[in-house]
């Protein structure tokens, strides 16, 4: 991959991060599983990716995201909330991971237009940089509905009612990586050789070796060499938040596959792949703590973690199939075309819904507690059969 020079500040960074994994390697005899070394130099407090103050949304950043392409994606997001919120008369929202604030700004905006706000607009961002940022978005696009935005570091007590919301949040939780070998199946781990973070498969541990049973009870034996991810932390987390949802909906989009496109045989390389400064490339163990790191979501995981913790699945979509659903041809319809910003608008709408952009391979899923109704977003086409 072709890195731009880091800069001191980088440098210096990344030998920090490098310094605190390295000390947890040798304090766990000389190597950890992949899915701690992804978790620290993504979430170690105050150095991982998403806890320093690295810009990284945006295009002086690393990635970028759908409510950073285009106002739309929240305006439609806003709608399917007034649904849910106008059933439940007086819910709130609560956002996990917000990013930039932008999606929370436009989504309160296009609320507010309905005269449908939430009681609360709760953002739970572990951050602190970003939550100043978001403060400051917020500040910027909305300042006159700031009072009802609160920040949170842990989830919300018991008896929230309303939509809980995540976008491009599944894709960054830790992931066990495995491999299918001949004698059965191997686990990732990390360990430190000649001065540098490598790899090394070891025998996985009975959690993993259990979840890839499951996994080939239900798509086929996999062949020798085979490799992927696995999220043994989606269900504990499924679970936490059903606990503190007493009523109301899920909504979770991000990029991945159902099951059986995820575990496909043409997929044996898995989905792992890095971002940094707009550059994509599957080396995870380089520059720690600067780059994201991400694993494609198994949306049929996902279905299956919430139904076991009590939630419903209850629609699953494309994002382009979602914000159809939600209105967005309507919502086009009313632009003037000698609109100044008209064609610039057209553009972000067709980088989120075109199949070639992020329309498909972005997906959108629901989940419901306590709540029976037909979702708007997956009225254009509901999916769910096929997780």
């Amino acid at each position: 991959m072709n890195i731009p020079p880091l800069t001191t500040e980088q440098q210096l960074h990344a030998e920090e991060v490098t310094r605190l994994i390295s000390r947890e390697i040798s304090e766990s005899g000389g190597a950890i599983p992949f899915d701690r070394y992804m978790e620290l130099a993504l979430y170690a407090p105050g150095l991982g990716y998403y806890q320093n103050a690295g810009y990284k949304i945006g295009a002086a950043g690393d990635f970028i995201t759908a409510p950073e392409v285009s106002e739309y994606f929240s305006r439609c997001l806003a709608r399917q909330c007034a649904q849910v919120l106008g059933q439940l008369e007086q819910g709130s929202i609560l956002e996990i991971g917000a990013g930039s604030g932008v999606m929370a700004a436009d989504i309160l905006i296009e609320l507010e237009t309905m005269d449908c706000l939430p009681e609360q607009y709760l953002i739970l961002d572990l951050s602190a940089y970003l939550q100043h940022r978001q403060r400051q978005m917020l500040q910027q696009r909305a300042p006159h509905l700031l009072q009802r935005v609160s920040w949170l570091r842990q989830l919300p007590e018991p008896g929230f009612r309303g939509v809980v919301l995540a976008n491009e949040l599944l894709d960054a939780m830790p992931v066990h990586i495995f491999q299918k070998s001949g004698s059965g199946v191997l686990e990732q781990y990390v360990l430190e050789h000649d001065g540098a973070f490598a790899s090394q498969w070891r025998s996985a541990s009975p959690v993993l070796q259990s979840a890839v049973d499951e996994i080939e009870s239900r798509y086929g034996e996999l062949d020798a060499g085979y490799t992927s991810e696995v999220n043994l932390r989606l269900k504990p987390w499924m679970k936490e938040l059903q606990a503190v949802l007493q009523q109301g909906v899920m909504l979770l989009v991000d990029y991945g596959y159902t099951g059986p496109a995820y575990y496909h045989p043409e997929r044996h390389m898995g989905t792992l792949i890095c971002h940094y400064q707009h550059r994509a490339h599957a080396d995870p163990l380089i520059l720690a703590g600067l780059q994201d790191i991400t694993a494609s979501v198994d949306f049929s995981a996902v279905a299956r973690a919430g139904a076991d913790a009590g939630l419903r699945p209850a629609g699953y979509t494309t994002q382009a199939n979602f914000l159809l659903g939600c209105g967005l041809d309507q919502m086009l319809g009313q632009l003037d075309p000698q609109h100044a910003e008209y064609i610039d608008i057209l553009q972000g709408v067709k980088q989120i819904t075109l199949p070639s952009e992020m329309g498909e391979r972005f997906q959108a899923i629901a989940l419901t507690r306590d709540l029976d109704i037909s979702l708007m977003g997956f009225a254009f086409r509901d999916l769910i059969s096929r997780l």
